[in-house]
């Protein structure tokens, strides 16, 4: 038989096997979501939303930094979306949120203790509330009304997914369009990648890693009630192999007389003061006793955080916890002007946490750490930070 008989058949196996050798697909960096988890993703990365648009959820909460941030800003507190206009307060990490319970006022040993809710005075209980106040927030994303953003939500290229999530009366109104929207971002949230526990800390309680020398002593004085007591709030359980057991957080709220940030263009007035759990973002709670607490973050991935304290006063967090422990024997290293708790109003000053250890020193006295301890356990809080996602 000639060759050119042969020709067709042997054209159709070269077809056949160029065809078979395409180009391997890349897997789904999405598979760990389910569908409304990913329009939350969506919703969550999602420039346009804001007014003007370029401004998301994450220019706020930044996966490089532990899903926290103030936009760009190096106040301490969070740039609008405007450019121009500053918050209030720092932006906490949105990770390990979802474990928050509902802001309640419980019996405890110390007596009655706020606790739980979102954001920095817990003034709502779900993360789909959380999702909604900046987006209507005027020094935040600043959309005018919830018309307008509903208008935006339909026209985002995951209008159709939400269609087939939530149902074909989820654009009926603005409302139901925003509820769906901040479903689906509070979806997301609860997402593994807000709580991945992928720590060397939670390796070493789960016995696959050891901590150094310097990190274990860290961990010591971490535990200690006698020296840096920090697992008071702070809540661990170290002997647990269990990493939802060691928090960093108990969810609870404290006054610890943070030196006031007077790059806060709302602090330019001497008569303004943040209290916290008593305003003003939120009702004043009963006890005038927690006015000017805020509520105490997880320590995971604190090493990723621009700023530190309610205020953003901080951006080193070795000085937070320097802080910590000479707040009380040298005052004069943080107040400007020698006056002492000088973010809250003389009347509230009472309310700072001056008996729990660290915090029960005198000026003059030795400090519970010494500057060597300062560095043990900042060294051990970098083993709290999670890989990067």
């Amino acid at each position: 038989m000639r060759l050119v008989d042969f020709l067709p058949t042997i054209l159709a196996l070269v077809f056949v096997s160029g065809c078979s050798q395409t180009t391997p697909r890349s897997p789904d960096p999405d598979a760990d979501l389910d569908p409304v988890q990913r329009i939350g993703k969506a919703a969550f990365f999602d420039t346009a939303l804001s007014e003007p648009p370029g401004t998301s959820c994450a220019s706020c909460h930044d996966p490089a930094r532990a899903f926290s941030g103030n936009h760009g800003s190096t106040t301490g507190v969070p740039l609008g979306s405007d450019g121009t206009t500053l918050g209030l307060r720092n932006t906490p990490s949105a990770m390990y949120a979802m474990f928050s319970p509902p802001f309640a006022i419980v019996d405890s040993d110390d007596g009655p203790t706020p606790t739980g809710g979102q954001f920095l005075d817990g003034r709502v209980d779900t993360l789909e509330e959380q999702a909604r106040l900046p987006l209507l927030s005027a020094s935040e994303m600043a959309n005018p009304s919830e018309a307008h953003l509903a208008a935006k939500v339909m026209n985002a290229a995951y209008a159709g997914d939400m269609l087939a999530q939530f149902g074909p009366e989820v654009f009926a109104t603005p409302q139901k369009a925003i509820d769906a929207l901040t479903a689906a971002i509070g979806a997301f949230e609860r997402s593994a990648r807000f709580a991945p526990f992928s720590s060397k800390y939670d390796r070493y309680v789960q016995g696959r890693e050891t901590l150094t020398a310097q990190e274990s002593r860290g961990l010591a004085l971490f535990m200690d009630a006698q020296k840096g007591n920090c697992a008071a709030c702070h809540a661990a359980d170290p002997n647990s192999k269990v990493p939802r057991d060691s928090l960093f957080t108990d969810f609870t709220y404290d006054n610890l007389g943070v030196p006031r940030n007077r790059a806060i263009p709302a602090n330019a007035d001497p008569s303004f003061f943040d209290l916290g759990l008593c305003g003003p973002k939120r009702a004043p709670v009963a006890d005038t006793g927690a006015c000017g607490a805020f509520k105490v973050p997880t320590l995971r991935n604190a090493t990723r955080k621009a700023a530190f304290m309610h205020n953003g006063y901080f951006t080193r967090l070795r000085d937070v916890v320097a802080f910590y422990v000479t707040r009380d024997t040298s005052p004069e290293r943080w107040y400007a002007g020698g006056v002492k708790f000088d973010d809250l109003p003389e009347g509230y000053r009472a309310n700072v946490n001056v008996s729990e250890v660290p915090y029960d020193r005198k000026p003059g006295e030795a400090p519970r750490l010494t500057e060597a301890e300062i560095d043990d356990l900042v060294a051990f809080l970098g083993t709290l930070e999670d890989a990067q996602p």
